[in-house]
């Protein structure tokens, strides 16, 4: 009998999990459920859209109902919400949000790939004011009408973690004047004070007006912000990026395990609390692949590989989720700034004893022109070596250096063994001994310090 598969959700997890799992099994039926009109579209690069930098609006489109129909015969309804799960008798309530016609449709399995909502915090007057988020193209079409039939000469982005310093770039490239208001003491709170630093004195030179330790306490019926500490902004319009909440709704309604970071409990083949039942995405509890623990961290890379997870334990190939180190690279102005692991704080809040090893050098041979300073810090085990998290911060060659050390944490490659890694060196790209092998070096040096202690 085949079986009968149905995805809610499209993007990153929903529609990567059915185009997956149509290529591992050509006989099942898939039908994916869409509230929204766009299933697959990169929303990484709706910043960059509104900055004008992507100029063309279907470049971030991979896929549509049509197309998926034709290539990989998937059923796929936009405009369709799942509204509940009766998980005796294995179906769903959906409703058509253009007819308002509600249906049940009976399923083999399930995949929940709700995703995530914007967070919008309690402030007084926000609601009331002239606001936007930015989860959907729905969303990045509102922001970017409004900019262009408005003409504002002012913004204020409330957050500054990875949509609110990207939104901040490409408004300001844009030509407005931007505020980046951050309540917590350091923009980018993935990275260590030190590497965040760095951060702020290159937003601030490009002309981003930056308040940190003040939130936002109301906004008043004009539309002007106050902050905690009395500060007035005016500003045309605001951009909430606050964070993200994950949409589990559906899932707690149906009875599912939900977990302490508020995501979607899964083993590690990410089948749900009722084993009929997958869940990928944003809206899904992982572990950290450093400490084990639960975590949750919605983004691009974790999607598509808990799809895949999915996808090959629903074919009969299972293949096991290891956790997650929540690497991850953001531009900022000249600048890139990458992470992976835990941070100083993370680590200090698990009461994990570590060494610290720092470099500063040139992205490649510095008598080759164009040499731009990178910093590397990086955190390992006193003992053991192990890495546990890194953050670099630079000019050209960052995501290179960030994803060996990423690879390295996969492969058990201990700090001081950096040193062996063998890089590809030609004078515009690297120098004979490395950033990446010094840092092993110094690390080395570290560790036997260590032991003769």
């Amino acid at each position: 009998m085949t079986r009968r598969i149905l995805v809610v959700g499209g993007v990153a997890g929903g529609a990567t999990t059915a185009a997956q799992l149509r290529r591992l099994d050509e006989e099942c039926e898939i039908v994916m459920f869409e509230k929204d009109e766009h299933i697959s579209f990169g929303n990484c690069g709706m910043p960059y859209f509104i900055g004008d930098i992507i100029k063309e609006r279907d470049h971030l489109f991979a896929a549509d109902p049509e197309s998926m129909k034709e290539k990989l015969n998937i059923d796929v309804r936009v405009f369709n919400e799942v509204l509940s799960i009766d998980r005796n008798e294995k179906s769903i309530k959906v409703k058509d949000l253009r007819s308002k016609e509600e249906y049940l449709e009976n399923y083999d399995y399930l995949v929940l790939a709700p995703g995530a909502a914007p967070f919008l915090p309690p402030i007084d007057g926000l609601k009331e004011s002239r606001h936007f988020v930015l989860r959907n193209i729905e969303d990045m079409d509102r922001i970017k009408q409004f900019i262009e039939t408005k003409q504002p000469s002012s913004c204020s982005i409330i957050g500054g973690g990875f949509i609110g310093i990207e939104m901040a770039e490409n408004l300001s490239a844009r030509g407005l004047d931007v505020n980046l208001i951050e309540a917590s003491s350091h923009l980018m709170g993935v990275l260590d004070d030190e590497m965040s630093e760095i951060i702020e004195e290159e937003v601030r030179a490009h002309g981003v007006h930056v308040l940190l330790n003040d939130g936002v306490q109301e906004v008043d019926e004009k539309g002007v912000i106050v902050t905690q500490r009395g500060k007035e902004i005016h500003s045309d319009f605001i951009i909430v990026a606050a964070g993200v909440r994950p949409q589990t709704k559906l899932a707690e309604d149906a009875g599912l395990s939900i977990g302490k970071t508020g995501g979607i409990v899964v083993n590690e083949y990410m089948q749900t609390s009722d084993t009929s039942i997958y869940a990928v995405g944003d809206a899904v509890e992982s572990k950290s692949a450093i400490t084990g623990k639960p975590v949750r961290i919605p983004l691009a890379w974790p999607a598509h590989r808990q799809s895949y997870i999915a996808a090959k334990h629903l074919s009969g190939d299972p293949v096991r989720f290891k956790g997650l180190l929540g690497t991850s690279v953001v531009k900022i102005f000249s600048l890139t700034a990458a992470s992976t692991g835990l941070n100083e704080k993370q680590l200090l809040d698990e009461n994990i004893s570590f060494h610290t090893v720092t470099h500063t050098g040139k992205s490649h041979a510095g008598y080759y022109p164009g040499a731009e300073r990178v910093s590397i810090r990086m955190h390992f085990c006193k003992d053991s070596g192990r890495i546990l998290g890194a953050q670099i911060i630079g000019g050209e060659g960052v995501d290179k250096r960030m994803d060996i050390i990423a690879a390295s944490i996969n492969g058990n490659i201990t700090a001081d063994r950096l040193q062996e890694i063998e890089t590809a060196y030609s004078p515009p790209y690297s120098s004979p001994k490395d950033l990446i092998n010094i840092i092993g070096y110094k690390a080395e040096s570290m560790i036997k310090n260590k032991s003769r202690d």
